[in-house]
């Protein structure tokens, strides 16, 4: 039987209703497990139409301070890969929001020699896509290709400093939606006054590369962050500004949620 596509369903019931997909980022096990799925709960109930779990990691080198100290706590509660999917596994008792697993390459790569595997695991606990930062497409296929054989998306990441090569080359192994990167650095920075014209060709280069959906992310923090990345693209994605929010709880995190959610209204 084969599975749902919560992802292209998301994405598809967002375009219905006017507005955006609100991808929302939050790091597993931050706070400890228990307060993690209150998280996860919450930031559904509050209108998340995809969720990123972030996959604690020592060596964060694409994140920035709110997203290295989250999973710096994660990793003093515990956290694992292995326990990052039975959290899902719990979550999915009660939720259908689509989630991808966000992380770096070591971590996953021994869940792949692991049994039962990444991929046998995924499948059980209803995982629907994998994004990892540090893996170039050219190394990418030992993880990619058994995860597209069982439905899961591998979601591709384009940067403002791909070039137009290398843009194909990862739109060419991409399901699911592609990652917009809107800033050069690391999450956590802001969106300010960034050049809307330079960020809408970009996206406009990449629209042109694929027929997947475009989620644009780094450095949207606030509604009005949200309110002009949704004129440009298909998904808004939202981390730091949502992980310190969680950080501080849930019932903040469901309002910043909500409230992004009423943003990507275009």
């Amino acid at each position: 039987m084969s599975r749902p596509d919560r992802i292209a369903e998301a994405f598809a019931q967002a375009r219905s209703q006017g507005r955006a997909a609100l991808v929302v980022y939050l790091t597993a096990f931050d706070g400890g497990r228990e307060h993690s799925l209150a998280c996860l709960c919450a930031a559904a109930d509050a209108g998340a139409d995809v969720i990123e779990l972030g996959v604690p990691f020592s060596d964060p080198s694409a994140d920035g301070t709110a997203i290295q100290a989250a999973m710096v706590r994660a990793l003093a509660a515990g956290a694992t890969a292995s326990g990052v999917l039975e959290l899902l596994a719990e979550f999915r008792r009660t939720h259908a929001t689509p989630v991808v697993l966000f992380g770096y390459t070591n971590p996953l790569l021994r869940l792949t020699q692991a049994t039962p595997s990444l991929v046998e695991r995924a499948v059980a606990v209803g995982l629907d896509g994998v994004l990892i930062v540090d893996l170039p497409p050219e190394h990418a296929a030992l993880l990619r290709a058994p995860l597209v054989a069982a439905n899961v998306h591998w979601i591709g990441l384009s940067a403002p400093t791909t070039t137009a090569s290398r843009r194909a080359a990862i739109c060419a192994d991409a399901t699911g939606f592609v990652y917009a990167i809107t800033l050069r650095g690391v999450t956590g920075a802001t969106l300010g006054g960034a050049d809307e014209a330079a960020l809408a060709e970009q996206l406009a280069a990449l629209r042109a590369s694929t027929d997947l959906p475009i989620a644009a992310g780094f450095g949207v923090r606030t509604p009005d962050d949200a309110r002009r990345i949704a004129r440009l693209a298909d998904g808004v994605v939202v981390g730091s500004a949502l992980v310190e929010a969680a950080h501080r709880g849930t019932a903040e995190l469901a309002e910043a949620v909500a409230a992004l959610r009423a943003a990507t209204v275009r």
